[in-house]
């Protein structure tokens, strides 16, 4: 009995010699009008019309065409069911043994400027999800093809006439998640809703990670290939060095978050996910210099971001320091030449354009999380001044500093700062007492004069984190407040003379 065939995919990639190997195979292909044409000018094939398997012509300018029982009755037909092989050859469908679709460029078009909602709609597919939907059910007799990339296999498969099991299986799969992903696209397009009842993520494979945090697991890295989304990390250009990992992915991120969060040159240096320095100067040289200065121990072996063009200069300061990663918007050509000489440095140039983007994912057992990013900078919080003395204009503008560096430290999160660079970073403590003392502990004589961020408000006072920070110099304290022993805190920083802000927000970042 002759196979039949439907190919009617969008992307004609491929296609040709699909079709010629399948018609060499033996089977009967039909196509709708404009593949039909194709194929037939391409090949010289005698491709036959859906009209002529269904008896009817298309209709609606195209949209109504393979929506019919001659199809759908003869991809969906069990073949171990006699009854339903009786009833298809009672109602004259022949049985389809292939459907090879790709489906109408909706991403394309919805990426395009100035398209409206009229044209977005007309390039949504019905009819190839419909019958892409019906072959990966009925996948032990029909097989589904979707991606070009699997052509070779299939014509292999079929030519030695066995099509294993778990292959029509795996290609099932693939054929479910490319409507899933297509129509998680079109939602996506038409809601405007933050936080829908029901909610998918279409997403792309970029490429699998060697292991993922140890080399007992497995990992890769996709991207969101929605257009118009915030560019960020995963569309970086690797212009030097290894294929990253998980684990660099990981810590790249963190950094690239905080930089971002700065409007001045500055550089953020990262270390299992942590900041050790972040600073902001007049040049990215000088901002690296200050960055390092703050922890001189934790950089080795970490990841640098910059938010301006890597110079020369920056690279001189960086002599003889070991990175994993860097990554910035742009490098000099002579920074560039030098920094590709460090072979375990692998070098990112980011999109312009990257930014934070509209939704943050975290899994937990069972389920994720979603929530929108914190885009709250320093200066974008409104200061209270609760104390007597109110902080000078110089202060206010380390506080506001401080208060960006320490929404990007892992809560509970202390950070003490001066001019302009992280002097001390309390990271990642289960209490805030201890956050400040490690904070001070790193900062040592570098706390007198400088400023103190806190993530959250200080539960306590007297002989605690607050007076902690006041015997260590610090002039000036930056915390949410709302605690109940803020009048404790505030009498405290009165009898130093230490100035204190109120944001009435807090920073967590767990």
């Amino acid at each position: 009995m002759t196979r039949i065939a439907i190919l009617a995919p969008y992307d004609k990639a491929g296609l040709e010699d699909l079709a010629l190997n399948l018609a060499e195979i033996g089977f009967e292909i039909y196509s709708t009008s404009g593949t039909q044409k194709y194929l037939i000018e391409k090949t010289g094939l005698a491709i036959e019309s859906i009209s002529s398997l269904t008896g009817f012509a298309e209709i609606l300018d195209g949209r109504v065409k393979t929506l019919h029982p001659a199809v759908h009755g003869g991809i969906l037909a069990r073949r171990d069911n006699p009854e339903h092989m009786a009833e298809i050859e009672r109602s004259g469908i022949r049985a389809i043994d292939l459907v090879c679709v790709n489906l109408y460029p909706f991403r394309e078009t919805i990426a395009r400027p100035n398209v409206t909602e009229e044209m977005a709609l007309e390039n949504i597919d019905i009819g190839g999800p419909t019958m892409l939907r019906a072959a990966a059910k009925n996948y032990p007799w029909v097989l589904s093809v979707v991606d070009p990339d699997d052509y070779d296999a299939v014509i292999e498969a079929l030519k030695l006439d066995l099509v294993p099991a778990e292959q029509r299986k795996a290609l099932a799969a693939k054929a479910f998640q490319h409507v899933a992903s297509y129509d998680t696209m079109i939602a996506g397009y038409l809601r405007d809703s933050t936080f829908p009842q029901e909610l998918t993520a279409g997403l792309e494979k970029v490429a699998n990670t060697r292991y993922g945090e140890n080399p007992h697991q497995e990992a890769a890295v996709y991207s969101d290939p929605t257009p118009g989304r915030v560019p960020g990390l995963v569309d970086a250009e690797l212009l030097h060095g290894l294929e990253m990992s998980y684990l660099n992915y990981l810590d790249a991120d963190g950094a690239l978050r905080c930089v971002l969060d700065f409007e001045a040159p500055t550089v953020v240096i990262v270390k299992h996910a942590t900041p050790c320095g972040i600073a902001s100067a007049d040049t990215v040289a000088l901002a690296y210099e200050r960055a390092y200065a703050s922890d001189e121990i934790s950089p080795f072996g970490g990841i640098i971001a910059v938010n301006r063009e890597v110079t020369w200069d920056m690279t001189e300061a960086m002599k003889g320091k070991r990175y994993d990663i860097i990554v910035a918007p742009s490098y000099e050509a002579t920074a560039l030449e030098r920094l590709r000489k460090r072979r375990d440095l692998r070098i990112l140039r980011l999109p312009e354009s990257a930014r934070p983007g509209s939704l943050e994912y975290r899994s937990i057992l069972g389920g994720t999380l979603v929530q929108t990013p914190d885009t709250m900078r320093g200066e974008d919080v409104g200061l209270k001044v609760v104390t007597k003395r109110a902080p000078t204009a110089d202060e206010i503008a380390q506080l506001r500093f401080a208060w960006t560096c320490v929404k990007h430290v892992k809560s509970n999160g202390v950070v003490i700062a001066q001019d302009f660079a992280t002097v001390g970073i309390g990271a990642g403590q289960p209490n805030r007492l201890w956050a400040t003392q490690h904070a001070i502990e790193h900062a040592g004589d570098r706390a007198r004069g400088g400023v103190a961020a806190s993530d959250a408000f200080f539960p306590f006072a007297k002989g605690d984190a607050v007076e902690d920070a006041c015997k260590a110099g610090v002039t000036a304290i930056i915390q949410p407040g709302g605690g109940n022993r803020d009048e404790e805190a505030v009498e405290v920083c009165d009898g130093y003379g230490v100035a204190m802000v109120f944001t009435a927000t807090r920073a967590f970042r767990h």
